[in-house]
């Protein structure tokens, strides 16, 4: 659950923080979330393929309701070194 009074970036952010804290993952400490966005679907298949292709631990999410039923929503990436998720990330805007 999350305060719905956020600005739109914020709210994601910290609903990933708030998830990942939650998570019985064991994340590091000072592991920050970040919500990057792309405009579309084949753009997130393209991240996603960069992603893999570098071998950089990523997880597609792909949505099995309708009326978005297997589409790829979103993709999680793992913490990792900002210096190597960054080449391939850092283009991409913050959700505002």
């Amino acid at each position: 659950m999350i305060r719905r009074d956020l600005p739109l970036g914020i709210l994601a952010a910290n609903l990933l923080h708030a998830g990942g804290e939650s998570s019985p993952g064991n994340l590091p400490s000072g592991t920050h979330a970040v919500v990057l966005v792309v405009p579309d679907e084949s753009a997130l298949k393209a991240v996603a393929a960069r992603l893999e292709l570098a071998r950089v631990p990523c997880k597609r999410i792909i949505e099995d309701d309708a009326p978005h039923t297997g589409q790829l929503m979103a993709i999680g990436c793992a913490p990792g070194r900002k210096e190597v998720v960054g080449r391939y990330l850092s283009s991409l805007p913050l959700l505002k």
